[in-house]
């Protein structure tokens, strides 16, 4: 069974930064060839998609509203995937998710769609304060 683990949520003032981890093992996955993604969903709303990365790590995507602020990145050796937030904002403030491709070798770019990811993370709570 696949094991989807992520962490690192927490409150943090306007202008702070966090990172969040996820950490995949079980299924008899092999964490290097699966692309990545993070989602979040806020109070009152749907859940969207915030940035994705290639199996490789090479090629990765952000929605405009986190562009220059967020980076996604991925340690291939340790099975781990990472967000890092800086400048934070209240409208950050969600619940943030991992997940992991649906299936190898696949990578949708800027289709940042929860159909194309089949494995997921409990999700960690971010709270900016204003």
């Amino acid at each position: 069974e696949v094991k989807v683990v992520d962490s690192g949520g927490g409150l943090v003032q306007t202008g702070g930064s966090l990172r969040l981890s996820c950490t995949v093992s079980g299924g008899g996955v092999t964490f290097a060839l699966y692309s990545m993604g993070w989602f979040r969903q806020a109070p009152g709303k749907e859940r969207e998609g915030v940035a994705s990365i290639k199996w490789t790590g090479q090629e990765v995507y952000y929605v405009d509203s986190v562009k220059g602020r967020f980076t996604i990145s991925k340690d291939n050796v340790n099975n781990t995937l990472y967000l890092q937030m800086d400048d934070l904002k209240p409208e950050d403030t969600a619940i943030y998710y991992c997940a992991m491709g649906a299936g190898p070798l696949r990578y949708y770019g800027n289709s940042l769609k929860e159909t194309d990811f089949g494995y997921w993370g409990q999700g960690t709570q971010v709270t900016v304060s204003s």
